[in-house]
């Protein structure tokens, strides 16, 4: 292979790695008999990604993960990644687990590629939420790991994925009569855009 031809490939060799050899995907045959505490599922098909995944929890510790994904490369080594780095974690720490974090293990991804790390770090966060409320308990966690999008308004990149998860926020005019952002100084309103857009992704939503 011809150094010309090498040049490219965008993805790191431990990208590559975990798109060849994914870790702890989830095998009809081998794991029929495998049970999660807790499951989530983000994406959807008509958006080109789809991502399930189930956790088994011990003491507050995550003791086994295992996944499904339809999407690309990037989506099945970042999931593949995020296994790795999620099995032993405490359900706290696993929830704070970044798509940054899983990138930069990753040795990085290609810019327009970034969202697939994100749909595992949602997924993964599903589950937690899933495994708390089949067991009646309140999540502790969430506020923890909310930023303030809208300084003037408070309102936080949480408040905006709640609002659109729920189908409450369609469009931006909807996510603004809610939230009533970008009525002060306005400087967050493409930063709101954004996060709308790659929510509306994230839950399978298409216009």
């Amino acid at each position: 292979m011809s150094n010309s031809f090498m040049a490219d490939w965008v993805y790191t060799p431990t990208v590559k790695e975990h798109f060849m050899n994914p870790h702890h995907l989830y095998d009809e045959d081998k794991d029929k008999d495998w049970q999660p505490d807790g499951e989530g599922e983000v994406g959807s098909l008509a958006c080109g990604d789809q991502m399930k995944v189930g956790i088994q929890v011990k003491d507050d510790k995550i003791t086994d993960l295992k996944w499904l994904t339809y999407g690309c490369a990037s989506a099945i080594a970042s999931t593949s990644m995020m296994s790795d780095m999620a099995i032993g974690m405490s359900l706290e720490q696993a929830y704070h687990l970044t798509p940054q974090a899983i990138m930069d293990k990753l040795g990085g991804l290609p810019e327009h590629k970034f969202h697939c790390s994100v749909l595992g770090d949602k997924a993964l966060r599903a589950a937690i939420d899933n495994y708390l409320e089949k067991n009646h308990r309140p999540n502790p966690f969430k506020k923890a790991v909310a930023k303030i999008v809208c300084e003037c308004k408070g309102v936080t990149d949480q408040d905006i994925e709640n609002l659109v998860k729920s189908g409450q926020a369609q469009t931006l005019e909807d996510l603004q009569r809610l939230t009533s952002y970008g009525t002060g100084c306005g400087k967050c309103k493409n930063r709101v855009k954004d996060l709308f857009l790659d929510y509306r992704h994230i839950y399978g939503y298409t216009d």
